[in-house]
């Protein structure tokens, strides 16, 4: 068995990630297509993606690849979570992910339906009202959840969310319909309302935002081809990280995997698996600091991070799982950073890299700085270190 040990796997993140000086890319469209999808839970994400892996590009310019040009499209797929992916390779994600997590997303709206106490054929009645929806959408080009409101009243029907929790409460179905539609590959989001941090958007039927939609991609066709995607970016790893980033079962990785050219390899005594003509040595890159936002697309491209996270889990992620912001060296995690309301990056190491290290962090934090400029990005959560800095 071929061994490739964690200095390589973390050469190749420094290099296949797009997060060296020479490796940097043209645009947020090219990142995306770099890391395959960029993480958009939270909005901000997608723009510090892509300033952590591009020269020099604007916020306005970034938006624009999304809301002007259509070159991305925002839309929700493996494992139930927001991504921002290239216009071609959306109808993969689509067919490999998107269509079974909308399966599930309806039987649990038709579930909460029948708790809120509505009757009749609740799925006949889901269909009309989604039906309903869509004719209001094509008719009016694009719109906010609002106006499709006022064309289908329905949508504001309401549902007790895990009442006595305090998490729950009244909730209208408007965003769980559209995020059903979604799902399904019958309309898209467009651009955000009220600024690139917002979660708002707008929402267009999926064949006007891209010619011929999401199209109907074979489901197992399409994990096949993302499985070599992902193995491209992210790989040599266990099945098991493969089987988490994508949200499949075991049986579809496997599945997938048995028409992706690989050979086993041993990950300093993991057991993983990687492309069979991708198995030669990375050069050494010339040492790079990054800053990363949270839930940046490579913390989040394994399952298992001990390789290049080390032992700084506990101060990187919140108490739900979600990693906050990260400084990379030589393609390890050695510290975080936070926007302070002032605009001032502020960073904080949690190993030593030597003065080198340290002056390449500080130059980095001054160009993230210079290129927020009266912007901030608040993260949605905040880790234990992150609030540390920001007192």
């Amino acid at each position: 068995m071929i061994s490739m040990s964690a200095a390589e796997r973390r050469r190749r993140l420094q290099t296949r990630h797009r997060l060296t000086a020479d490796t940097r890319v043209a645009d947020i469209v090219a990142t995306a297509d770099a890391m395959i999808a960029l993480h958009a839970t939270d909005p901000a994400t997608v723009f510090l993606s892509a300033w952590a892996r591009v020269g020099r590009s604007s916020q306005p310019e970034m938006a624009d690849a999304i809301s002007v040009h259509k070159r991305l499209v925002r839309m929700m797929a493996m494992r139930r979570t927001m991504f921002v992916v290239g216009d071609d390779l959306a109808p993969v994600l689509q067919a490999s992910s998107a269509v079974e997590v909308a399966a599930t997303q309806r039987k649990r709206l038709l579930s909460a339906l029948a708790q809120a106490g509505l009757d009749g054929d609740l799925d006949a009645w889901l269909t009309d009202v989604s039906a309903s929806t869509m004719r209001a959408l094509i008719s009016r080009g694009h719109a906010q959840a609002a106006d499709l409101v006022a064309d289908e009243p329905r949508l504001n029907t309401v549902l007790d969310i895990s009442p006595g929790k305090s998490y729950g409460g009244p909730q209208k179905i408007t965003s769980r319909v559209l995020t059903l539609l979604a799902l399904e590959g019958r309309i898209v989001r467009g651009a955000t309302v009220g600024g690139w941090t917002s979660n708002r958007t707008e929402w267009w039927p999926a064949d006007a935002w891209m010619p011929g939609g999401l199209g109907h991609l074979d489901p197992a066709a399409a994990r096949v081809e993302l499985a070599a995607r992902w193995l491209r970016v992210f790989g040599p790893a266990p099945v098991a990280d493969l089987k988490w980033w994508t949200g499949w079962t075991l049986g579809q990785v496997r599945a997938a995997l048995t028409s992706v050219p690989t050979v086993e390899v041993d990950l300093d005594g993991t057991p993983g698996v990687a492309l069979a003509d991708d198995l030669d040595p990375t050069p050494e890159p010339e040492p790079t600091a990054a800053l990363l936002p949270a839930l940046d697309p490579t913390p989040m491209g394994w399952a298992e991070r001990g390789w290049f996270l080390g032992d700084h889990r506990s101060q990187l992620f919140d108490a739900t799982g979600n990693i906050g912001p990260t400084i990379l060296w030589r393609g390890s995690v050695v510290g975080g950073w936070a926007q302070r309301p002032d605009g001032q990056i502020r960073t904080h190491l949690l190993q030593d890299i030597g003065s080198a290290g340290q002056d390449a962090v500080d130059a980095r934090a001054a160009e993230l700085r210079d290129w927020l400029g009266p912007l901030r990005a608040v993260p949605r959560f905040h880790t234990p270190l992150e609030r540390e800095l920001l007192r």
